[in-house]
Parts: C-alpha cells; structure tokens; sequence
C-alpha cells in the first residue's frame, strides 16, 4: 500500500502541550484535596480531577491530531473518539487515586506509573484506530513511545505525591514544573506513537454505520473538550480557592492557638498518649524551673518529683483521669532545685480528636502571690491590722470553743475586758499616729503580763482589749492576772520624747454563773469594766448582779440625757472666786447641772463622763459655754460687778478646727467682751504642745485669758507654764482636802503657789471648806480662794441676790 506522508503545524504543537500542562495543573492541585478529602468528596473529587485531567489529556491528542496535515481527507470513528476519551479519564481516575493515598510506596508508585502510561498509550492508540484509513507502526518507536509514557507517569506521581501537601515555598512553580513533566509524558507519548505511525492511502469503514465524525466536525469536537476541561479547571480553581479560603481559616486558627499557647500567662504542658511531654510553653519552664532539654520528649512521671510528697498521689490520679476523657482542676505545690515552693493551681484537660483521647494538656498558674494574699485576707478577717492580736470574730469564736470543752470537762473559764484609762488624751493630744503607737506597746505589755497563763488576747477596737482566761485554779489566780497586767500597764511611756502614764480598768466576768453565751459574757465583763472606771480606774471588778442594774439605769441615764439639752433639763450653777484680803469676788466659774425629770438635781459628776463617753460633751460644752456668757453679759448690763466668768473647756472643744473662730462667734452672739471670759483647760489637752502653743496663743492675742485646771495631777512637763500663755494656775482640790493634817500636799501647795507667782502668773486655790484650809493658803500668800467655805455653787438668781444686790445697795 502507498505510504501518505503529512506535515505539522508547529502552532497547534505546542498549543496541544499547554492543553496537556494546563490539564495536568489542575489535576495536580485537585490531588491535594483528594488526599485531604474523605468518603463521598474524596470520591467526588477524584471523579473531578479524573473528568479534568481526562479531557484535557484527551483534547491534547486531538488537537495533536489536527496539528498533523494529511493529503488526503481524514474522517474519524465517533464511537472509538468516545472510548478513547473514557481511556483518558479513566487512567486519569488511576493516577489521583494513587497520588492520593496516605502513603506512596515503590511498588505502588511503579504499579500507578504503569497504569497511568498504559492508559494514556491506550487513550493515544485508540484515538488513533479512530481515524478511517489503515495505519501500520514501527515496532521500535511504538514501544519507545511506551516507555517515554511510563518513565514521565512515574516522575509525575511522584511529583504530584510530594508536592499534594502544599504549604512549601515556591509551591505554585513546583506544581506547575509537575503539570510540565506530566504534559511532557502525554505530548512525547503522542508524537512519538504518531512518529511510529506510517498512514496508508486506503480507507476502512466505521463500526457504526453513518457515525462518523470528519475533520471539521472533530475541530468543534475538540472545542467542546477544550471548553469542557476549561470550565472543570475554573470550577475547580473556584472550589479550590473556596476550600483554600477555608485551610486559610484553619491555618488562622491554628495561627491563634500557637500564639494563645506561647503567649498564655498559664504554663501549658502536651502530653501524648505514651505521657511524654511533646509539647510545652515558655511560661511552663519559667514556672518549673526547668529547661527545654530536660523536658522535651520526656516521660511525664520523671517530672513529677518537684510536686511536694504529700500532694504527689493526688495529682497523679487527676492526670490519670484526663486520659479518660475527663477534665479535673486542683491545687498543688512544687518545690524547684532552688528550694522555692510555688503554689499552682492546675487544670488537667483531655485532648480529643475524632472522638477518641490522643493526650493531654496540663495547664498550671503560679497562685502563690493569690494564696499569699487568701491568707493575708484570712488574717485580717480574724486579726486586728494594728497589733496583729486576734480581733472580735476571732474571740467570740475562741470563746464558743471554750463553752464547748467546757460543757464536757466542767471546767470554767474567765473573760476580761480591759480599757485604758486616759488613752483618749493621749490619742486627741498627741495624735493617731502616736496614740497607734501607744496601743502597739500596750498589747505587748498585756502579752507579756500574761505569760504563762492560758489566755488568748484580743483587741476588740479603739482602746479595748480582751482576754480568755482558761485552766485557772480559783478566782485567786484571776485576781493575780489582773493585777499583774495592771502593774505593766502602769509603767511609763515614752512617747514625743515625754514620759506619760497611763492606767488599766479591767471588768472581769465567769462562766458559767455569769452568761451562756459570748455576748452575754461581754456584756457583764463590760459592766464591771465601767464600775472600775465609775470608782475611779486603775483596777479590776468581777460582775455581780448589782453591777447588770447599774448598766441598765446607765442605759437610761444616756437615753435621758440625749434629750435634756432640748428639753431645757440642763441649768447652770455658779461659784464665786474670792480675794481673801477684802472678800471681794473676783470672779465666777460656770458649772453645769441637769435637773432630772424623775431624779431630781444631778451633779455633773454623774453626766459629764457618760456626755465624755457618748460624744454628747461637744453639743454640752457649746450649750454651757453660750449660757455663761450671755449670763456674765446680762450681769454687766445690769450694774455688774465687771468680772470675768470662768468655763471648763472638754477636750473635744479644745481639738476641734477653728476653736478661737468658734469662741469668738459665741461671744459676738452674746455681746460678752473677750477679756471678761476665762478658758479652763486641763494639762493633758496641751500634751502636742505645737497644737496647743497655737491655739493657745490665738485665744490670747484676741484677749481671752486661759487658767490651767487641776493643777500638779496630771503628767505633762512643767516646761508647759513657760511655753503657753497661761494666765491662772489653779491648784486641784485634792491638794487642799488633807492639807491640815498631811504635810507633803502643804509643801505641793507652797511649790505651786511660789512657782506661779516667779512666772507672773495667777494662782486660785479650790475646793476651800475650812478657817484652817484658808490660813494656809493666806500664810503662803494665795490671796485668791474657790469652795465652799465662802459659797457652794448657787443659781444665778441666787448669786445676784447674796453678792451682787449688798454691793449695789452700798454703791448707791
């Protein structure tokens, strides 16, 4: 037969291989998903890729086949076309399902080589048994296509296999130097197979009767195919790019938890199956102690010898329950190689993934500053901040321990309240600051005055201590106690570098004959507590029965007295001061008195400390000092005799801000002049003596005097008379009661008397109830006396009708 010789469009060959480079791309990046891909999308995607890779194989070869120009007219079998496009996808489907696999042994990249080779050949030579004139082909060059096809699938699946992760750098070029070897393979198969081809001049006859598909009809059918793969390849670029978007959020996420992982404030610890540690966070070293080395890839259990002994078995078992599925929190403690212990607080949370536990994370915190600060905030529940001693709640639960033991072993105990006497002079004196200083030093010496006794001590608030006394023998022992804090108590202070005394009354109740609870106990120990202070402090009361209804008329005495000033129950009483050598009266002191609705007149000797105590002294002291003045005034207006009226200023009067601001306004209220008011104040007011030099001097430049109260029976420094601008001293009734009889209080007198008149300053003597008092004083020179040997305190209308209306009368 004649051999028919055709030429090549150089064009349309290398179009056939971007055809086939194109096609083996997309096929190429689909294998990634089909590997990814599972159950039903793994097989959709493998039919996909297999349909894409397929046609695109597929339209190479025919468009190859127009590429090569014949003589004559070529026609082709349509059916034969057909089976030759299934051949290509089906060694398509061949090939994504081997690159697709988990793995890619020789074997199977061999057997997918020659499957994929075998049926690109067969795609080739059928396609070519499709054309209706008789071919014959060379032998060495057939099998050399062969092989060509061979040797290029097997450096396409491989390549496909490597690069299916996707994720390098470079991947797209690596791909697409893959989609080249593999188009390769199908071109080179192709040319070689139609290099091997010699055409004849002679036609044969379709399968198929009038199915035939000629040259220009093959041309649309190739069209078709190329659109076809064109239209799979940008519906896969599109699901690709929708399923990259998706691995872009993964890979996001995975972004977010590394960084939550390394940037957590929490040490984070993975452990797998095996329980070593796989991975780990910079924080878990810093909090263990332990370097990167030493615990990377190790058993878990070889790092658990840090946990403390006794907590090891426990945290062994909730990291046991991790593996089970079931996250478990608790506390712990490690020691480092340094020897600090750190607290933790440990979370131990399976890691699940299919439903199946595949490790654990162990997540920890450092909570020893937490546990720290639990404990500080325990402390201070149930301590005072200031002494460090247990505080109320601490001691009524001490106290409900003590009943406890006791309703078993019959056994008492005793419960002390204890107050310290003039401790509100020194805090109101000297300030917070040192009165906090004061109180500090005083919970020492009740600690150490108790040594050796069953006690605990508390402070209870303010001033006010308390003490459980257990495992006494007898009220002897008590007794003892309580004398002996007393005595420590008594010791001096050194406070701004003055010496200050101070005194304990202390009110002692037992259980159980005086109350079956805690607040019954200290209620009674506080009762006799006051009677301490009610007979003079400095000492010790247990309570009796009488004390309970001493409190009860106290309570009411207070109710009543809240509501005297409104009521106008309070009055006031006032006591010359007279010159002993003319028996002239040189001045009047104001002293309060509260006539009782049911009681009758009391002396302020009952109210004054209760007013003290409640707070009522202010409201008190600004109400008397208001009544004197106007009293003083209306006197002057009425023909005198001009003279100057004496009030008691309370400590509270005293401290407030402003207190010359507050006196003069009294005073321009009740149009009294300043120099006819005289303050009396006491020695413990002034013991800050940069406070009191200011407010004194302020008071004198606007021309009040100032006289100094129970003179000699206070603690401060003499040095005072020279620093302040003192006017009067007036010497304390208890110096004058046994002067006639008592040789020391007659020399006390003297000294004050002689010290007075070298400083310039006024000296009144009070409390005068005999002639033999009044010669002492007159032979010591104090001309200027107070008592009741001249006249007890009288009411005004009394003082003007014994004093004022003779000396009016004798005037006229």
């Amino acid at each position: 037969m004649e051999h028919i010789h055709g030429s090549y469009d150089s064009i349309l060959v290398f179009f056939s291989y971007i055809i086939a480079v194109m096609a083996s791309y997309t096929a190429l990046d689909l294998a990634g998903r089909v590997s990814t891909s599972k159950g039903k999308t793994r097989l959709g995607w493998l039919f996909f890729g297999a349909v894409a890779m397929g046609m695109g194989i597929w339209s190479m070869h025919f468009v190859g086949m127009l590429a090569f120009n014949l003589p004559i007219v070529i026609k082709y079998d349509l059916i034969i076309v057909l089976l030759s496009v299934i051949a290509a996808i089906v060694a398509s489907f061949i090939a994504l399902y081997v690159v697709g696999g988990r793995e890619l042994t020789g074997i199977q990249l061999l057997g997918g080589g020659l499957l994929l080779a075998t049926g690109i050949s067969i795609m080739h030579y059928v396609g070519m048994a499709a054309i209706l004139i008789h071919i014959t082909y060379n032998p060495v060059i057939f099998v050399l296509s062969i092989l060509i096809a061979f040797g290029a699938s097997v450096a396409a699946l491989w390549l496909a296999f490597y690069f299916r992760k996707g994720g390098q750098r470079g991947e797209f070029w690596m791909k697409l130097g893959s989609g080249a070897i593999m188009g390769a393979a199908i071109v080179g198969m192709h040319y070689t197979g139609m290099a091997a081809a010699n055409f004849h001049n002679s036609s044969k006859s379709a399968l198929f009767y009038g199915v035939i598909l000629d040259q220009k009809w093959l041309a649309y059918f190739i069209a078709v195919g190329i659109f076809l793969t064109l239209g799979l390849s940008l519906f896969g670029i599109y699901i690709s790019k929708r399923i990259a978007i998706k691995d872009l959020e993964i890979e996001q996420n995975e972004k977010w938890y590394k960084s939550l992982y390394e940037n957590s404030q929490d040490g984070i610890v993975s452990v797998d199956l095996q329980q070593r540690v796989i991975g780990f966070n910079s924080v878990a070293l810093e909090i263990t102690g332990y370097s990167a080395k030493e615990v990377n890839q190790q058993f878990i259990s070889s790092l658990s010898s840090i946990i403390v002994s006794e907590d090891q078995e426990q945290v062994k078992q909730m990291f046991h329950k991790a593996f089970q599925g079931e996250t478990t929190s608790h506390e712990t403690a490690i020691i480092r190689r340094s020897g600090v212990r750190v607290e933790l607080s440990v979370s131990n949370v399976p890691v699940v993934v299919d439903g199946t536990v595949v490790g654990s994370y162990i997540i920890f915190k450092d909570i020893t500053e937490e546990i720290k600060a639990k404990q500080k905030i325990r402390h201070l529940a149930f301590h005072d901040e200031l002494t460090g001693l247990p505080n109320r709640r601490m001691f009524n639960q001490a106290i409900a321990q003590a009943m406890e033991v006791s309703s078993i072993s019959k056994s008492p105990f005793a419960v002390m309240v204890l107050d310290i006497d003039r401790f509100k002079m020194i805090n109101d004196s000297l300030g917070h600051t040192i009165g906090d200083q004061f109180l500090k030093e005083v919970s020492m010496r009740i600690q150490q005055s108790a040594a050796g006794h069953n006690v605990v001590l508390a402070r209870m608030g303010g001033d006010e201590f308390t003490l459980l006394c257990r495992d006494y023998d007898s009220q002897e022992t008590i007794k003892s106690l309580a004398n002996q804090i007393i005595s420590f108590i008594q010791a001096p202070y050194r406070l701004k570098d003055s010496d200050f005394y101070v005194s304990a009354s202390i009110g002692i109740a037992l259980f159980p004959g005086d109350g079956q609870d805690a607040v019954q106990l200290l209620k009674n120990a506080d009762t006799a507590m006051y009677e301490v202070k009610k007979r003079g402090k400095n000492g010790y009361q247990f309570f009796t029965n009488e004390l309970d209804q001493i409190l009860q008329e106290k309570i009411e005495l207070e109710s009543d007295l809240r509501k005297a000033i409104e009521r106008g129950e309070l009055l006031l009483h006032y006591q010359p001061q007279i010159r002993t050598e003319d028996h002239a009266m040189i001045g009047i002191e104001a002293l309060a008195r509260w006539m009782h609705p049911t009681k009758g007149l009391l002396s302020p000797a009952i109210f004054i400390p209760l007013a003290e105590e409640t707070g009522l002294i202010y409201e008190m002291g600004t109400w008397v000092l208001r009544e004197a003045c106007m009293q003083m005034r209306k006197w002057h207006e009425e023909g005198g005799p001009l003279i100057p009226i004496s009030v008691n200023l309370s400590s509270q009067q005293f401290h407030q801000p402003k207190l010359a601001e507050y006196i003069m306004a009294i005073l321009e209220e009740t149009g009294l002049e300043p120099q006819y008011l005289e303050l009396e104040i006491t020695e413990s007011m002034m013991m800050d003596a940069t406070v009191s030099s200011s407010i004194l001097n302020q008071l004198n430049e606007y021309g009040i005097k100032i006289s100094l109260d129970d003179f000699g029976t206070g603690y401060s420094s003499l040095s005072y008379l020279k620093m302040f601008p003192i006017h009067k001293v007036k010497i304390d009734r208890s110096f004058i009661r046994d002067i006639t009889e008592n040789n020391d209080d007659k020399a006390i007198v003297a000294t004050i008397i002689a010290m007075a008149q070298h400083l310039n300053m006024e000296v009144i003597a009070e409390g005068i109830e005999t002639k033999d008092q009044l010669d002492i004083l007159t032979d010591n020179e104090c001309g200027k006396i107070q008592g009741y040997y001249f006249s007890k305190p009288l009411p005004a209308n009394d003082v003007e009708e014994a004093f004022f209306v003779p000396r009016r009368t004798v005037n006229v």
